[in-house]
């Protein structure tokens, strides 16, 4: 299978349009994803800027991590199109893309411990999923990814 990588941009580019946590709440549903926070009632997407810029007031603290997985996203997205265009270093892009799907578990841990929340951790599984079918094999020297 070719992971070169154009194979593995796509895949990441993927990975961020992929809701990261899915969160039911009776019959409402929030998805988060790496650009913002889509609510169906009433139906609007927040975007990461205006969640964490405009509407600072009474964040939950679990939900910051969210942000830090933007981030560390971005950094990989960077470094996944870098590698396209120029060289990539594909062991900073896998610990970024871990460290995004890592940095979700807290936001998944905080919505299942509120009273009827259902939060379901997709993009972690995603994120890693990418790194282990991917990543794993560069790192490891296989020269088909190289």
């Amino acid at each position: 299978m070719d992971r070169g990588p154009r194979r593995r941009l796509v895949a990441v580019v993927v990975a961020g349009l992929v809701p990261w946590t899915v969160v039911v709440v009776g019959t409402d549903l929030t998805l988060v994803f790496s650009f913002g926070l889509f609510n169906t009632n009433p139906p609007e997407l927040l975007s990461v800027y205006s969640y964490f810029v405009r509407l600072t007031d009474a964040l939950p603290q679990f939900i910051e991590s969210w942000g830090s997985g933007v981030l560390l996203y971005a950094f990989a997205l960077a470094s996944a199109v870098a590698g396209v265009v120029w060289r990539e270093d594909v062991r900073l892009t896998a610990l970024a893309l871990a460290g995004a799907g890592l940095t979700q578990l807290p936001v998944f841990l905080g919505f299942n411990r509120r009273l009827n929340y259902v939060a379901v951790p997709v993009g972690s599984l995603v994120l890693l999923i990418l790194v282990w079918w991917y990543y794993l094999p560069a790192i490891r020297g296989d020269t088909s990814t190289q």
